[in-house]
């Protein structure tokens, strides 16, 4: 949409194939983005307006590389070295089939849609696999598996019949497991969450560590196994045990933001139900185990 987004005037040159190419940015002032209402997720609803209509912010903070198709986020795209620029060079071909067995046609020399946006966090993802423990690899591909979720979501909401529904829930899982290995390595110190300056989950505001942690509860409740009542047991289990996590840390919960304490008590207590524990506060569980 005209007026929407604009391409950068200085090009930048991708440190995997070397060509140049043009960011997109998005316009934020006179009325683009109508903040709404904060989901359980955390992430930001926006009401679309009568000049500008749906925008949808998520799909413009990954930077990719229109030829070889390396992609991370912008204050990363440029810090590959060359360690990283061979790995990413060996697996090219696999990063664009891979790319067109999701989406026939994306195009990233012009205005970005929801395909565009879905695949630059996939491709993030996959990127960041090569990139080393001080810019928190493991917690950004968590965080692009969330947020390619939540674009499928609005694919799903625009075309139901293209079976994007059920590549949000791949997302979803996938990003169940980063989220929980991101906060293991986190524990063990094998791999902090500081390479990530804004945990997010989304850009208006960021939940920090707390937010970490409640979205690794609600993930593991909402996308862990489910089928195999024993494996869903022990899922509930460490997910209860995360969540309670956030009453624990730090001094006075009434210093921590209410769309956490919220919604971390909820998640908390529907867990205790399905596993048909008695009802007890968070802030004096046991968050040791």
């Amino acid at each position: 949409m005209a007026d929407l987004t604009f391409f950068s005037k200085t090009p930048i040159t991708c440190p995997a194939c070397e060509t140049n190419f043009y960011r997109e940015e998005l316009r934020t002032g006179r009325g683009r983005l109508n903040a709404g209402e904060l989901t359980r997720e955390l992430r930001r609803t926006y009401i679309p307006s009568q000049k500008y209509g749906e925008v949808f912010p998520l799909i413009y903070p990954i930077t990719v590389c229109p030829s070889c198709y390396y992609a991370a986020f912008h204050s990363d795209f440029l810090e590959a070295d060359e360690t990283i620029v061979e790995k990413l060079r060996s697996e090219e071909q696999r990063r664009i089939a891979d790319t067109r067995l999701l989406f026939e046609s994306i195009d990233y020399t012009s205005p970005r849609g929801l395909e565009e946006g879905c695949a630059s966090y996939f491709l993030a993802a996959a990127s960041y696999e090569h990139f080393p423990k001080q810019f928190s690899p493991t917690f950004k591909r968590g965080l692009c598996c969330l947020r390619a979720a939540w674009v499928c979501e609005d694919l799903h909401r625009k075309r139901s019949d293209d079976n994007y529904d059920y590549l949000s829930q791949i997302f979803y899982r996938k990003a169940r497991f980063f989220y929980a290995h991101a906060v293991s390595l986190e524990q063990t110190g094998a791999e902090t969450l500081s390479g990530a300056p804004n945990l997010g989950p989304d850009l208006d505001k960021n939940y920090g560590y707390d937010g970490v942690l409640y979205l690794t509860g609600l993930l593991e409740y909402q996308h862990g196994p489910a089928k195999d009542e024993e494996k869903r047991l022990v899922a509930l289990g460490r997910a209860k045990r995360t969540v309670a996590r956030i009453f624990g840390m730090g001094k006075a919960s009434k210093n921590k933001p209410a769309a956490i304490l919220d919604n971390a008590r909820d998640v908390y207590d529907e867990i205790t139900r399905e596993l048909g524990e008695e009802k007890s506060d968070p802030e004096t569980a046991n968050v040791d185990a």
